[in-house]
């Protein structure tokens, strides 16, 4: 008899315990990878945390059994605490989180196991749903989706109409970077405006820009670093060039870029398509002033396309509810209205190319010189040359800058400061 029930204790306990665990396992976890439920956690900043609480009744009315919580960082914030919480395993994590394109690489690379390969969701099916490079941007060495992703800034020139009037100078004349160059001398001498803003010790962007013009970025397709390469001797010179003509704005950082914007102190910004935001923000006085083209090439007929920044949707491995967080990142990145919402509200520019053909993008826009600038973009964005971006994109970047520094501000040669930061990268790459 105490041999029986002793039997029939320890069932019993085992039973409690199965179903202790089953409780405490689908704790905001239950349901499949067709009807999800439960309560989902998702990291971004700024106006894309914005954007994704305003998706979430859309979401809800797909998935009403998932529940959603978008919480809003300083996106420093964020990628600390992700860095520690993949540090400690998963600790703290939430379920989807937004990532700059540039850091996805870095954050590979630290942690290889660190997410989820969506393509084993699914999600491969969309591939032909984004542009080439945007895909590049979110997929490993072995080809596996670490990122869906969200939005772009495929590149153009931001120019001052009123300036290249009183210049007469066309905007359809300029075709080349000598072309530019040649134009913002003659704007320059009628206006007394610099052509356009650097932040010379700091800021490679436009050097970025010109590199992905000609197929590159701070490595080829290899891995190989490209410093030294014709390609980057080609592009330091132009900026050289434009230096030397005193035509470069030397602005300290972001406030100075939108600071030269509203003053007038400059004719022109490259920059990505979602600078139009910050423009019609910054300098409402300045509606029908500005309009956009494209960037020049380095020689007629060449490339002038090229991306600046973007973002895209990881999930964490360790996610305890991964058929919910994978449903939300799926709707949100290829469900036209919610790519459109942050578009329309935000000045997100979308990656899901089937939104190009919507009112929003094909209307002309009053403020731009009434010109259909976002349908500019659009039609670009195929065209935008895929580069290789890896962990050490942001050492490259700055090695670049320190160049660019010596070059124009010490009397560096473009040939010697390339070939230093070319060396410097690959000591820091060996480490």
């Amino acid at each position: 008899m105490k041999k029986y029930m002793s039997m029939m204790l320890v069932l019993l306990l085992l039973l409690l315990s199965a179903c202790s665990n089953k409780t405490a396992g689908n704790e905001g976890k239950s349901g499949d990878s067709k009807n999800p439920a439960g309560t989902i956690t998702v990291w971004g900043w700024d106006v894309a945390a914005a954007t994704m609480k305003a998706a979430v009744k859309d979401f809800q009315k797909k998935y009403p059994d998932v529940k959603v919580k978008v919480e809003d960082f300083n996106s420093s914030d964020l990628y600390d605490k992700l860095t520690v919480g993949l540090a400690a395993r998963g600790s703290g994590l939430p379920d989807v989180v937004l990532m700059e394109d540039e850091r996805i690489p870095g954050y590979l690379h630290q942690f290889p196991e660190g997410f989820l390969k969506l393509n084993k969701l699914g999600y491969d099916k969309y591939k032909d749903s984004f542009n080439p490079a945007k895909v590049a941007a979110v997929q490993n060495k072995d080809g596996d989706f670490i990122a869906a992703p969200w939005d772009i800034g495929p590149a153009g020139v931001f120019y001052r109409v009123d300036y290249f009037e009183k210049a007469n100078v066309d905007p359809n004349s300029i075709q080349t970077w000598d072309d530019y160059i040649e134009a913002g001398k003659k704007i320059k001498a009628a206006t007394g405006a610099q052509l356009l803003p650097i932040d010379i010790p700091n800021y490679d962007g436009v050097f970025q820009m010109m590199m992905q013009q000609q197929g590159l970025s701070y490595f080829d397709k290899d891995g190989k670093i490209t410093l030294g390469s014709k390609e980057a001797i080609r592009a330091m010179g132009v900026i050289k060039k434009l230096h030397d003509a005193g035509l470069i704005l030397n602005n300290k950082g972001w406030d100075g870029i939108v600071t030269a914007t509203v003053n007038g102190s400059v004719a022109t910004v490259p920059y990505g398509v979602w600078y139009a935001g910050s423009i019609m923000d910054q300098a409402p006085d300045l509606k029908g002033k500005w309009d956009v083209f494209y960037l020049p090439s380095f020689e007629k007929g060449g490339t002038r396309y090229a991306n600046v920044g973007g973002s895209s949707l990881l999930v964490p491995s360790t996610s305890k509810n991964q058929s919910a967080a994978y449903a939300f990142v799926e709707f949100f990145t290829t469900d036209q209205a919610s790519q459109l919402l942050g578009f329309e509200k935000y000045g997100l520019f979308p990656s899901l190319k089937e939104t190009y053909s919507a009112p929003q993008f094909t209307a002309n826009n009053e403020y731009f010189h009434n010109s259909p600038i976002f349908k500019k973009f659009a039609d670009i964005v195929d065209q935008v040359p895929k580069i290789n971006v890896n962990e050490h994109l942001a050492k490259a970047s700055a090695l670049t800058s320190n160049a660019q520094a010596a070059i124009l501000l010490e009397n560096k040669s473009v040939e010697s400061g390339l070939k230093d930061a070319q060396k410097q990268l690959e000591n820091e790459v060996k480490k």
